[in-house]
């Protein structure tokens, strides 16, 4: 039986440490979803949302993007997914932006959805933020920014 009991705790370990998705039991979401259900209904999600303050300069950078669509592709399932999406949501809020569009698109652990976004923006990695002007890619943020969301985003808008 102590045996048994050390191979079991052994799978389980090694189960938990291979993966970098979130363990918690709430169900996850595919498809487009508010961000107010996304922070009223994924408590991960509103932790971060509530807790973030953006800097100055994150504030200042972001307001290039005015008048831009962004879509962003995450899992509900996703540590950086729960990092990111919040910090994004919040920034766009401080900083007053008016977007053309923002699009919240879930997707289940194998990075699907029933509206086959996935595929259209070649998905591979959650989150994935695409800075869009019009039908125009400028840009995207994978998994994590480089120097800051706003920056980054602001730096898609400088190379055009």
């Amino acid at each position: 039986m102590k045996t048994f009991f050390m191979a079991f705790v052994l799978v389980v370990s090694m189960g938990c440490s291979a993966t970098n998705e979130h363990t918690d039991v709430t169900k996850d979401f595919t498809g487009v979803i508010s961000t107010e259900a996304l922070i009223a209904e994924y408590p991960q999600f509103q932790s971060v949302y509530e807790s973030y303050e953006p800097t100055e300069a994150e504030i200042t950078a972001i307001k290039s993007i005015e008048g831009k669509s962004i879509m962003v592709l995450f899992g509900t399932w996703c540590h950086d997914s729960e990092r990111e999406v919040p910090r994004l949501l919040k920034l766009l809020e401080r900083a007053g932006v008016t977007l053309k569009s923002l699009s919240l698109v879930g997707v289940d652990r194998n990075k699907q959805e029933p509206g086959n976004r996935h595929s259209q923006f070649e998905l591979r990695y959650t989150p994935t933020i695409i800075l869009l002007d019009g039908n125009k890619e400028l840009g995207r943020v994978i998994e994590r920014p480089q120097v800051s969301l706003g920056e980054d985003l602001q730096v898609f808008v400088s190379l055009q």
